[in-house]
């Protein structure tokens, strides 16, 4: 159900686009959360019956990276950050968050357990922890700082060329790509609860 979740946020975010309808972007903000809580019964569940296996593993990574990674890029870019260096930028997002679960999976074996067998920390930060910028993305919709209405805050700069041009990107954008740096970090390690 966290993919279900996620691919409904993605297809409300682009009814949002076509349709300039707030409620299909209220939609698209608020599946992410839904799926998050369907990850965790999921994960309880596992726990509870002590069965897992590959196939389950693989397809839970593949949910959290729609759910967590694609559908809140895609939300960013309903939102207002649509300029060329904001897609990369957005792009990178998924593409760390692909990366960052790929890792987990390979990895997870060799993360020290505790005494219930469940890894201490993560190495770097999960991908469900996008919904950090969810939370603001919506926050920003409720205030109509937003394109369409009062816009992004702190606006764009150019980097190179013309304003309105490929060098343009929102300050925001940094903020997701400082995210994706932290997804995929080895250094970090973040305790889990």
């Amino acid at each position: 159900m966290n993919g279900v979740c996620g691919s409904f946020s993605v297809f409300s975010s682009g009814h949002y686009l076509l349709t300039g309808d707030i409620d299909y972007l209220w939609s698209a903000l608020a599946f992410p959360l839904a799926g998050l809580m369907f990850d965790f019964f999921d994960g309880k569940v596992a726990r509870w019956r002590k069965s897992s296996s590959m196939l389950g593993q693989e397809l839970d990574s593949l949910a959290d990276l729609i759910s967590f990674g694609v559908a809140p890029s895609l939300l960013a870019f309903a939102v207002g950050l649509r300029t060329y260096l904001d897609t990369v930028v957005l792009t990178g997002f998924i593409c760390c968050g692909l990366a960052r679960l790929a890792r987990f999976n390979a990895t997870v074996a060799s993360v020290p357990k505790d005494a219930a067998g469940k890894a201490k920390y993560f190495e770097g930060l999960p991908i469900p922890s996008s919904l950090a910028l969810v939370s603001v993305l919506a926050y920003w919709t409720k205030n109509g700082w937003i394109e369409g209405q009062q816009g992004i805050p702190w606006g764009t700069v150019t980097l190179w060329g013309n304003a309105g041009g490929r060098g343009e990107v929102h300050v925001v954008s940094l903020v997701w790509g400082l995210w994706a740096t932290a997804m995929v970090s080895k250094t970090l390690r973040v305790p889990k609860p």
